[in-house]
């Protein structure tokens, strides 16, 4: 049912009590969704998470998407501490679109920024607590006894003078008639039973038994499938357009023009292909034909030149420089990168009159549902989005444009049928939304003792947040935070000091990728010092660490990673170990990588140390999977990601050329773990920026060769090792 009704909240408590015979703690969908109403505007978190069904059924309600990170076991856990129930019983929803599952800071749905605990954590407890409250007074009432008499324990309230036990189930219609309490008392940590513990993840059966629904999992009837012939070049319009063989293939259905391109509309994926191939577009290709790599990478180097928009400085570090002892430059070069995750992009959507359904695996449910009501002309409430499990996001799903979510809607809006867009590897790799490619030039001046007087650092690089819904707060003064974070702020202390950025020329469509301005201000600032603790003559990790007094969360991860990797113990013969300490998104991680270099120059990583301060945390287990998911990702572009031009045109197709880390390439990967009361900080993401500088730094280590470009390829390592 698509229609959309405004009712009061004890309205629809009362409804939900009558048809449900249970406890709704202030959730209107998925049964709302059921029932065709959506929850009204007064309706506000934390009550909207947790659904008890008279069946003992316990259904908690999770407002972000779920791609691997664990938000599908970690939120669950928090209700469950507060609810005194075991996580395993726990069945999970995704949130519908609503205004009661926003992002707790930034006013949408969207899931991103390692933000979802820790901004989840507080709501979802006091959601626990408040039903345990009301489950227990509902079982004082039914027993008129007094509530301190009871505890709630295991899904039941328990009489203690009695021991009399009534179950969730039992009681869920009685406490769906009480008020919510005003205020509830949340557990300490020594009374905790769930939170820290390892826990098992509740997606993982649905996942092995192939339960779990996909994005390309969904069928709808009469759902037609559809490719886009996108532009060869970003930026260029089709000028004239064939059709007349596309539309001979058999299956093909439609060729209908949309923002993205030329959909082909057809019965099935291959003979929507196959009409895609046969379609002849004559492009007007536009100011990007000539975009060539090395073209945009002596673009950059002039603009490096001129001093830019300041973003950090202290003291002053040209004079400083200029009475060094020593002095150090260098320049570091990244590449676009693409998130390339192994469920490509795809959405259904069927527009009707009177609604529009979409399905998908998406991180801003908002902005697409937005979409969807701008592009159909339909109210907001009218659109109904499903939120299904993301086979890898990394950011690529968080589309301030909603391009791939607008393809569909278009193309069942003008064919009046349900309509699945498929993107192939092709498509994602071609598609754009990459991670910028930067230029950074450093300098540095060393007193006699070895030690800095002064750093600058100058980077060059796309705006990742021009045009995004962040914009207003985080691009000011000409800086755009996303690309100066992890160097601006760099914890060192040099006591002259200036970060300054230069927002290169548009086009390239870029996006924030796991870890955004981290994934490279990381590998830049940790091989630089790495270069400065050499020219020293110092030992790597015990010059970082004479920089830190400032910073006791930095330095205690570093001492932590040094530590569990044996720093400075003997390495197997044809090894070295490079570390490297970076803090984002509210976390501090440190790495030491061990890596050795065969004859042909490539690197073989064979162990990885990360020591993680994240401060309170729920599920260690989760905190080791995305340490070992952060270091795949990130040696993955280390080792071999980049997205290069030549004619305006990507030169990267699929897996074969823009490789992910195979089997064999993945290192032993061990996770350590600081235990402290200090706030959560996101998980997801920090694993991946001090990985790459970790692994240069240790093959300089081993070879003496300091590679500041990256990737970093066997001709790249043979090159700097002096072997052609």
């Amino acid at each position: 049912m698509s229609g959309s009704t405004a009712i009061s909240r004890r309205a629809f408590l009362k409804t939900g009590a009558v048809l449900g015979g249970g406890l709704i703690i202030g959730v209107h969908l998925p049964l709302g969704a059921a029932l065709g109403v959506q929850p009204p505007e007064e309706t506000f978190a934390p009550n909207a998470f947790l659904r008890i069904g008279s069946d003992n059924s316990i259904t908690v309600i999770v407002n972000k998407s779920e791609m691997g990170q664990g938000v599908y076991t970690a939120l669950p856990m928090i209700v469950a501490e507060e609810l005194e129930v075991d996580p395993a019983v726990i069945r999970v929803e995704a949130a519908p679109v609503a205004p009661a599952y926003n992002h707790a800071l930034w006013g949408m749905q969207v899931t991103g920024g390692s933000t979802s605990v820790r901004t989840e954590w507080e709501r979802l407890a006091q959601a626990g607590a408040a039903a345990r409250q009301m489950l227990t007074a509902a079982a004082a009432g039914t027993w008129q006894v007094k509530p301190a008499e009871c505890r709630a324990e295991n899904g039941q309230v328990i009489h203690l003078p009695t021991g009399r036990r009534l179950s969730y189930g039992r009681l869920a219609d009685a406490a769906s008639r009480l008020q919510p309490p005003k205020s509830v008392t949340l557990k300490g940590p020594k009374e905790q039973k769930v939170i820290g513990r390892g826990v098992k993840r509740l997606d993982t059966p649905a996942k092995v038994n192939g339960t779990a629904p996909f994005g390309l999992d969904v069928a709808v009837p009469g759902m037609l499938t559809a490719v886009v012939a996108r532009p060869p070049v970003f930026g260029a319009r089709a000028k004239r357009i064939r059709e007349d063989l596309a539309e001979k293939v058999p299956g093909v259905k439609r060729i209908l023009p949309i923002d993205a391109g030329v959909g082909v509309v057809a019965e099935s994926l291959p003979a929507a292909l196959k009409g895609r191939e046969a379609l002849e577009i004559e492009w007007d290709e536009g100011p990007l034909a000539g975009l060539d790599s090395a073209r945009q990478r002596e673009t950059y180097a002039e603009m490096a030149k001129k001093p830019g928009a300041v973003a950090a400085s202290r003291g002053n570090a040209d004079a400083a420089l200029e009475k060094a002892a020593k002095r150090i430059d260098a320049v570091y070069t990244l590449p676009y990168l693409a998130h390339a995750p192994m469920e490509p992009l795809n959405c259904v959507a069927s527009v009707r009159p009177d609604g529009c359904d979409i399905w998908v695996g998406t991180q801003m449910q908002t902005g697409d549902r937005d979409a969807a009501a701008k592009i159909t002309g339909l109210p907001k409430e009218k659109i109904s989005l499903r939120t299904m499990f993301l086979g890898g996001g990394f950011g690529r799903r968080a589309v301030p444009d909603s391009h791939f979510v607008r393809e569909a809607v278009q193309l069942s809006k003008g064919i009046g049928k349900p309509v699945k867009v498929v993107w192939t590897r092709e498509d994602d790799i071609h598609g754009g939304w990459y991670r910028p490619s930067s230029y950074n030039v450093l300098a540095a001046g060393l007193d006699r003792a070895g030690m800095p007087l002064a750093w600058t650092h100058r980077i060059v690089c796309q705006s990742i947040i021009t045009g995004t819904p962040f914009e207003g707060g985080m691009l000011k003064n000409g800086i755009d935070e996303t690309s100066v974070e992890g160097a601006a702020d760099s914890p060192y202390e040099v006591p002259n000091f200036r970060c300054d950025y230069h927002m290169a020329p548009a086009g390239v469509p870029v996006l924030w990728w796991r870890s955004v301005g981290h994934s490279f201000t990381a590998f830049v600032k940790e091989s630089f010092i790495d270069e400065l603790a050499h020219a020293a003559g110092h030992d790597p990790y015990r010059y970082r660490r004479a920089l830190l007094a400032k910073h006791p969360r930095v330095a205690g991860v570093l001492d932590l990673a040094a530590e569990k990797a044996g720093w400075g113990k003997p390495l197997p013969a044809g090894r070295g170990r490079g570390i490297a300490v970076h803090e984002s998104f509210g976390s501090f991680i440190a790495q030491v990588a061990e890596v050795s270099v065969n004859g042909e120059g490539e690197i073989r990583v064979h162990r990885v140390v990360c020591a993680v301060d994240c401060g309170r945390f729920v599920n260690p287990e989760i905190i080791a999977s995305q340490m070992e998911s952060g270091v795949a990702f990130g040696l993955s572009a280390a080792l071999h990601g980049a997205i290069t031009f030549a004619n305006g045109r990507v030169q990267q197709s699929n897996f074969y050329d823009y490789p992910i880390i195979r089997m064999r390439e993945m290192p032993e990967v061990e996770t350590h773990i600081a235990r402290n009361g200090e706030k959560p900080g996101g998980i997801g993401e920090p694993g991946v920026p001090p990985i790459a500088p970790a692994v240069a730094n240790a093959l300089f280590a081993l070879t003496g060769a300091r590679l500041r470009t990256l990737p970093l390829t066997p001709e790249r390592v043979r090159e700097a090792m002096g072997k052609g």
